[in-house]
């Protein structure tokens, strides 16, 4: 209502307050409804208030715009309300914090360097064998998009399991203050976002803020394999539940075995051992099953509602999809980010699904790396290099970087390449034979995607013509 929304934000109140009832809060004015309340949000690429006028035309009754640009408006349409606020953005976060105070969904926060997007959704899939479970929209894990995923939480929902990012330091407080976490997550720390943080321990630091935001009788499910994640450990205030493979973890995987489509283990948890078999490649991922499985644990789920939710799971796509068109080759599609951790963790994937055959890695630019970019990526590059790997395909500002670290540890330079994305996806077309294994990763800015996509259609095509 008018009344909640006032309440949440503070805002002022233009036009007059007739009861008006507002069904969702929308950011996007293609997708708004008359029933919608529109926020004017300020982002990088688009102002929401240049399209206030486009929403009034289309029926819609209410927005929130900032003060300073209240004024712009014309005269507000019959029956139609504007709360003015100082800022969009934060106005959109307190309606989020509003909307989850008061429906009594418990919060599960996920963060770190790498794993967020896979750990959240294993989490929504094991904590869903037993309760309604909300988990983020997309990759809604900012400002912008933790609020509207919040804003989501029906009275049918028990748990709501959400991802923090940041660029920043206070980014995560001020997202962990919105969503108030009841149980807080922290899959690793490592060299991502160095941009804004400068530094590992800055990403540390950043990371940590999550759990000084978790009260004392709040738990911190913690990666007890991190040396950085386990000094942010041992400063909480609030309960602990370690996971990894150490045999301090209360959480652990034993007696790990890698199958046809992925790996298998005991899962080891006080309240006593299942055997699991995890359909999806890559090692690293078992520690996101982990973390998954601690939550698990700690909401009351029994080991074979876990163990049932962890099996169910599905990549996103662009996370760890492997990809088999009917040419015969193999493609491992994790062109939805990437940083130096998850570069080493998709190459060391590679390495264990190839076996004898072929294998070609194409990289692109990893973003928000700040001064030490050209070195980490160089270092990636060695990583490839030394890996075994048949051919290397590098594009982007620092493709030279990875090139050089690829012939400083060992790769011929005849099986380097630089280029832009049409070029490599030709080059591969020209070459690639079946049973042939491609990993394609870059960061989200890249769209390294369109890679997979040029090489997939070309599969499809040959595959029509025969």
């Amino acid at each position: 209502t008018v009344a909640d929304i006032l309440e949440a934000t503070g805002g002022e109140l233009i036009g007059t307050d007739t009861g008006k009832r507002f069904s969702r809060v929308i950011i996007d004015s293609r997708i708004i409804t008359a029933d919608d309340l529109f926020v004017a949000v300020v982002g990088e690429t688009h102002d929401g208030h240049n399209f206030i006028e486009d929403v009034l035309n289309s029926g819609v009754q209410g927005i929130i715009a900032e003060q300073p640009r209240v004024v712009e408006l014309s005269a507000l349409p019959s029956g139609v309300i504007c709360i003015a606020v100082k800022d969009t953005t934060q106005a959109l976060g307190t309606l989020g914090q509003y909307h989850r105070r008061r429906n009594r969904a418990s919060v599960v926060a996920i963060t770190g360097s790498n794993g967020k997007t896979s750990t959240r959704q294993m989490t929504a899939a094991v904590v869903s064998q037993k309760h309604r479970t909300l988990s983020s929209r997309k990759n809604y894990n900012n400002q912008i998009g933790l609020p509207l995923t919040l804003l989501d939480i029906c009275p049918r929902h028990r748990w709501a399991v959400v991802e923090l990012g940041m660029n920043a330091p206070g980014e995560i407080s001020t997202l962990a203050d919105i969503c108030l976490p009841d149980i807080g997550v922290i899959t690793n720390i490592g060299p991502a976002h160095l941009e804004g943080v400068g530094s590992i321990e800055g990403v540390m630091n950043a990371k940590g803020e999550l759990l000084e935001n978790l009260r004392d009788n709040e738990t911190a499910v913690l990666n007890a394999d991190d040396e950085r994640v386990q000094q942010l450990a041992a400063r909480c205030r609030c309960r602990v539940l370690l996971y990894g493979l150490s045999e301090k973890a209360d959480i652990r995987a034993v007696d790990i075995r890698a199958t046809d489509r992925g790996h298998s283990f005991r899962l080891v948890m006080p309240s006593g051992d299942i055997s699991v078999e995890l359909d999806i490649p890559g090692k690293f991922m078992i520690s996101n099953a982990l973390a998954a499985a601690g939550t698990g644990f700690i909401i009351g789920l029994s080991a074979n509602q876990i163990r049932k939710g962890l099996e169910n799971f599905e990549p996103a796509p662009g996370r760890m999809n492997v990809l088999h068109p009917r040419t015969g080759i193999h493609i491992i599609d994790d062109t939805y980010n990437a940083n130096p951790g998850s570069m080493a963790g998709a190459l060391d994937t590679l390495a264990a699904l190839r076996k004898d055959c072929r294998s070609f890695v194409v990289m692109g630019d990893m973003k928000e790396l700040g001064r030490q970019a050209a070195a980490l990526h160089r270092q990636v590059g060695g990583l490839a290099g030394g890996s075994g790997i048949t051919g290397l395909f590098a594009t982007g500002e620092f493709a030279d970087q990875m090139a050089a670290g690829a012939a400083e540890a060992g790769l011929e330079k005849k099986k380097i390449f630089t280029g832009s994305k049409e070029q490599i996806a030709q080059w591969l077309i020209e070459r690639i034979r079946p049973e042939d294994w491609i990993l394609v990763k870059g960061s989200r800015a890249m769209a390294m995607e369109e890679i997979v996509r040029m090489i997939s259609k070309w599969a499809e095509t040959k595959r029509e013509k025969r």
